[in-house]
């Protein structure tokens, strides 16, 4: 089937980003925490940004849709579904509509129409991965009940973590907007080939509401959302569910693993910190050695060899579908669920097949992410947005060609999908401005970063916000004939 042009196929038109200026450069962090650096350059990245104290995911969210109609000159009144998805909501009942109301009214003083009244306005939430599940949900409104509309999908998220814990460097901030409509210009996102697995995993990654009891928000507005998490484990899980969503999809289209995993030249993936995509990845070529022809086992079985592990004991334990939720007890937390394949993965890293079968498919925008941090449900839409800007400066994408794409949200489920690259993709990279949106920068001391972190206002920060939401205040009143206790009131800076 000629992809590229399947005028009823229904994809992502347009991305826009919102990125906050608060920036902690990692380098300076290990220096104040007395971290290694070459460790935390090689494994996390090099820097990640705070949102501001007057900001929240409905701040950044509501700036990067108003950045997508503006670049993508979008007409509000045909938008029928406005999609958010977060990890980070501090508001358990509404959520895009919180959204829509803060664009409407800044369209409206523009003197320009509002989005349409009959849109409608979901939340999604599951972890990192709501944003992939509020794209599928739009894309399914735009083949149904939806046709002939236009939807928007905006993910944001704040990555925040405890100083002194493990996720300190990787915390993060920021909302990516996508654009969704029939006869796309950007990707064709192909549903029916695409992979999905689910399994319950206990305590990888939580985020109990008991974290926000008594919390003091008279300084800042900030809602602190410190995760309840277990590194090791939560590696382990990201790894098992990207190979059944991978096996998924390998049997919905009867695609040989190891010969399609050669023939892709581009991958995006749920990206927490720099090395996860590449481990997730890397563990996903060599299960697909296993069951590949004779030559794609004999190189797993070099790999073996080097790593001194009997082939079939690795066999043994690649086919064992071992129940991974038995781990999420305190003395098990720390054991290896495939130790067998994890030792041949670090002979694998040093291969000269690591670079072109891994690195090299995970190239496109991958260094502009390590100025991001994660970005939890942002954090793919934004690699995407990073990687397109790349390809149209090296001029390395081609139409029709097919880009695979992997999300993932702790809990545990993941989403692998495919896109396929559309007629219009340099013209709709143009204007995805995610370049500019990560230009705007204002450096951190301890000092700053350690108020920031813990909720109060830095000192000496003379940033002023432009073509912008932010937090006016927070309602503080509480009586039986008005109530707005902890509602936040909203107000677009220009």
């Amino acid at each position: 089937m000629n992809h590229c042009n399947d005028t009823r196929r229904i994809g992502i038109s347009g991305l826009a980003a919102y990125i906050p200026p608060y920036r902690v450069w990692l380098e300076d962090w290990c220096d104040w925490t007395g971290e290694q650096w070459p460790k935390i350059r090689e494994v996390v990245g090099r820097s990640f940004r705070m949102r501001g104290p007057d900001q929240s995911i409905y701040t950044m969210a509501a700036t990067a849709v108003m950045r997508l109609i503006d670049q993508y000159d979008i007409d509000p009144t045909r938008i029928k579904f406005l999609g958010l998805g977060t990890e980070s909501s501090t508001d358990n009942s509404a959520g895009a509509i919180i959204i829509k109301g803060m664009v409407d009214r800044a369209l409206v003083a523009r003197d320009k129409p509002p989005i349409s009244r009959s849109c409608e306005v979901p939340e999604f939430k599951h972890a990192c991965l709501g944003g992939v599940y509020g794209m599928k949900g739009a894309i399914r409104h735009l083949a149904l009940d939806g046709a002939g509309g236009q939807a928007i999908v905006v993910c944001a998220d704040i990555a925040e973590y405890a100083r002194g814990s493990g996720g300190e460097p990787t915390q993060g901030a920021g909302a990516v907007a996508m654009l969704i409509e029939e006869d796309p210009t950007l990707a064709i996102v192909d549903l029916p080939g695409s992979g999905s697995a689910s399994d319950y995993r206990i305590m990888d990654f939580r985020k109990p509401m008991s974290r926000f009891c008594g919390q003091d928000r008279s300084e800042t507005h900030q809602v602190q959302d410190f995760p309840v998490f277990n590194g090791k484990y939560s590696t382990t899980c990201y790894i098992d569910e990207t190979l059944h969503a991978l096996s998924d999809m390998y049997k919905k289209r009867d695609l040989n693993p190891a010969r399609y995993i050669r023939s892709l030249k581009t991958v995006f993936m749920h990206r927490p910190y720099r090395r996860m995509p590449e481990t997730g990845w890397a563990v996903s070529y060599l299960f697909a050695l296993l069951i590949g022809d004779t030559d794609d086992r004999a190189e797993l079985a070099s790999y073996c060899y080097e790593a001194g592990i009997d082939q079939k004991d690795l066999h043994q334990e690649m086919l064992s579908h071992p129940e991974v939720s038995s781990l999420a007890q305190p003395e098990r937390l720390q054991y290896e669920v495939y130790p067998l394949t994890m030792a041949v993965h670090r002979v694998f890293r040093a291969s000269r097949h690591y670079r072109r079968e891994i690195l090299d498919k995970l190239a496109l925008g991958s260094d502009t992410m390590l100025d991001l941090g994660n970005l939890y449900t942002a954090a793919l839409p934004a690699w995407i947005a990073a990687g397109f800007e790349q390809a149209l400066d090296e001029g390395s994408l081609t139409c029709g060609e097919e880009v695979l794409t992997l999300g993932y949200g702790s809990g545990d489920a993941a989403e692998v999908i495919p896109f396929f690259v559309a007629d219009g993709w340099r013209d709709a990279t143009a204007a995805v401005g995610f370049g500019e949106a990560m230009k705007l920068a204002v450096d951190l001391n301890f000092e700053q970063y350690k108020s920031l972190h813990d909720g109060h206002r830095p000192r000496g920060l003379d940033f002023v916000p432009r073509n912008e939401f932010v937090i006016d205040h927070v309602g503080n009143t509480d009586n039986r004939h008005f109530s707005d206790l902890g509602i936040e009131y909203y107000r677009y800076v220009g």
